[in-house]
C-alpha cells in the first residue's frame, strides 16, 4: 500500500500541466462581443482561457471545434481549459448572442 501512495505522489508532483503553470489568456465579453476576437495560443499545449463577462446578461461560451460549452453569468468570469490542440484555427461563439459574439483561437 505504501508503494501506491508513493507512486501517486510522484505522479502528482511531476505532472507537467498543473493548473497554476498553464498559460492564461483573457477574453472579455462586452456588448455581446468577444475581445479580442482572435486569440493566439501555442500548439500542443494545454492552456487556460479566463473569460470575463462584463455584460449584465449571461452568455454561453461555446465551441464545436474544441468541444467546450460554459454558461457565464453576467458580471462574472469563468475558466475554460483548452487543449492541447494541433496548429490551426478553432472557432468559438456566444450562443445567446451568436450574431455578434464570434471569435477564434489561432493555434501556432
Amino acid at each position: 500500500m505504501k508503494t501506491v501512495y508513493i507512486t501517486l505522489a510522484a505522479m502528482f508532483l511531476t505532472s507537467p500541466a498543473l493548473a497554476e503553470d498553464l498559460k492564461t489568456f483573457d477574453i472579455i465579453i462586452k456588448d455581446h462581443k468577444f475581445s479580442p476576437a482572435s486569440v493566439e495560443i501555442p500548439a500542443d499545449q494545454k492552456v487556460k482561457l479566463l473569460v470575463k463577462n462584463q455584460d449584465a446578461t449571461p452568455e454561453e461560451f461555446e465551441s464545436h471545434d474544441f468541444n467546450r460549452e460554459k454558461i457565464i453569468p453576467g458580471n462574472s468570469q469563468a475558466t475554460i481549459f483548452v487543449g492541447p490542440l494541433k496548429a490551426g484555427e478553432y472557432k468559438f461563439f456566444g450562443e445567446f448572442n451568436e450574431a455578434t459574439a464570434q471569435g477564434k483561437l489561432i493555434v501556432k
